[in-house]
C-alpha cells in the first residue's frame, strides 16, 4: 500500500496569522505588488505544501494546487473559448468558484499545468502526481453558450484536455490524476462521460487515475472499470455506499481509496485506518491499493491537514504490519 493525496492543500497557515499568500493577493489587488511578485509568493507557499506532505511521509504527492484560483477557472482561463462569470458554490461545500462561460470554440493553446508539475518535481524528493480537472466536471460547472448540446460541449473539452495530458506525459509525468467528482451527481450521463474519457486519454500511456469524490459510484459499477484508466479513485466517506458497491465482485483495477474525511477536523485514529484498510483488502490486494484523504485538504485548517496526513501514514504502516501478522 502507498499513501497519496487528492490534490489541493490549505494555502494559509492557522489563525491568527493571515499568511503570506492571502496578504500577497490583497496587496496585488491594491496595486502594491505586481504579478511576478505574487508568483514568487506562490512558489514559496507551494514549497511549504510540498514539505508538509513529504515530512508527513506521504509516498505520492501533489503540488498542493496553490496557484489555482479554483478547479474550474485554472483551466478555463487558459483555453480559448471561455469567459469568466460570477461566483457559484462548489458542490455542497463552503467553497466558491467563478463560473466559466463558453462562448467560442474551445481550443487548447499551451500547457497549463506542466510548469507547475516541473516546479514541484524539482522541489520534492518524493514522486509528484499532476492533477487536472476532467472535461465532464468542467462542463457541468460551466455555462454553455456555444455548443448545440451538452455532449458536444463535453467532447470538445475532452479533445482540448487530451493535449494537456499529452504535454504532462512529455514532461515526464508517470502518473496523472483526472478529477471527475461530477459523475457521482450526474450518473444518468454516464454514456457521454465514457465517450469523453476515451477521447481524453487517447494516446496517453502514463498511468492514469480517474478520481471521483463527494459521492459514490453506485449504478456505474462495474461498467466504470471498462474506461481507459489504470486506477480508480473512490471516496469512502461521502461515498460510503462504495463499500457495498465494490463488495460483490473482485476489483480488477488499482484502487485509490479515500479513507480520511477531508471535510472534518477530527483526526482519525490508527485503529480506524487499520480496520478500513483491512476491509479494503477483502476485494483489493494490498499491492494495488493507494490510501488517501476522501477529497482535497483545502477545506481544513492547515495544522489539521498536517495531522491528518501524519495519521494517514501511521495508519497505513500499522495496517501493513497487521496484514503481515495475519499472513504469518
Amino acid at each position: 500500500m502507498i499513501t497519496t493525496v487528492i490534490g489541493n492543500y490549505p494555502k494559509i497557515p492557522d489563525l491568527p496569522a493571515p499568511g503570506k499568500w492571502r496578504s500577497a493577493v490583497e496587496r496585488l489587488q491594491k496595486g502594491q505588488i505586481d504579478e511576478a511578485q505574487l508568483r514568487q509568493i506562490e512558489d514559496e507557499v507551494t514549497i511549504e505544501a510540498i514539505n508538509d506532505q513529504v515530512e508527513a511521509g506521504v509516498d505520492l504527492i501533489t503540488d498542493g494546487q496553490i496557484r489555482w484560483e479554483d478547479s474550474q477557472t485554472h483551466f478555463a482561463r487558459r483555453m480559448k473559448g471561455f469567459s469568466i462569470n460570477g461566483l457559484q458554490r462548489y458542490f455542497d461545500t463552503n467553497i466558491y468558484f467563478r463560473e466559466p462561460v463558453v462562448d467560442g470554440d474551445i481550443t487548447w493553446t499551451a500547457a497549463i499545468t506542466v510548469g507547475e508539475f516541473e516546479f514541484a518535481r524539482s522541489h520534492s524528493p518524493k514522486p509528484v502526481k499532476p492533477v487536472i480537472t476532467g472535461p465532464f466536471t468542467l462542463a457541468k460547472l460551466s455555462r454553455n453558450n456555444r455548443y448545440p448540446n451538452f455532449k458536444a460541449f463535453v467532447l470538445a473539452l475532452a479533445r482540448a484536455l487530451n493535449a494537456e495530458l499529452k504535454a504532462l506525459q512529455s514532461a515526464g509525468a508517470q502518473i496523472i490524476q483526472v478529477d471527475e467528482p461530477a459523475i457521482c451527481r450526474h450518473k444518468q450521463d454516464f454514456p457521454v462521460f465514457a465517450d469523453a474519457m476515451r477521447i481524453l486519454t487517447e494516446g496517453v500511456t502514463a498511468k492514469k487515475v480517474l478520481c471521483t469524490y463527494f459521492g459514490d459510484i453506485g449504478g456505474l459499477y462495474p461498467q466504470i472499470l471498462d474506461l481507459p484508466f489504470e486506477v480508480l479513485g473512490l471516496d469512502f466517506v461521502a461515498g460510503y455506499r462504495n463499500w457495498d458497491t465494490l463488495k460483490p465482485a473482485k476489483f480488477i483495477r488499482e484502487l485509490q481509496a479515500g479513507l480520511l474525511d477531508a471535510r472534518n477536523t477530527r483526526v482519525e485514529s490508527v485503529d480506524e485506518l487499520v480496520k478500513a484498510a483491512r476491509r479494503l483488502t477483502e476485494f483489493v490486494s494490498p499491492d494495488r491499493l493507494m490510501i488517501s484523504p476522501s477529497a482535497g485538504l483545502e477545506f481544513l485548517p492547515r495544522g489539521v491537514a498536517r495531522r491528518k496526513l501524519a495519521a494517514l501514514v501511521e495508519g497505513v504502516k500499522a495496517a501493513e504490519q497487521d496484514l503481515k501478522g495475519a499472513r504469518a
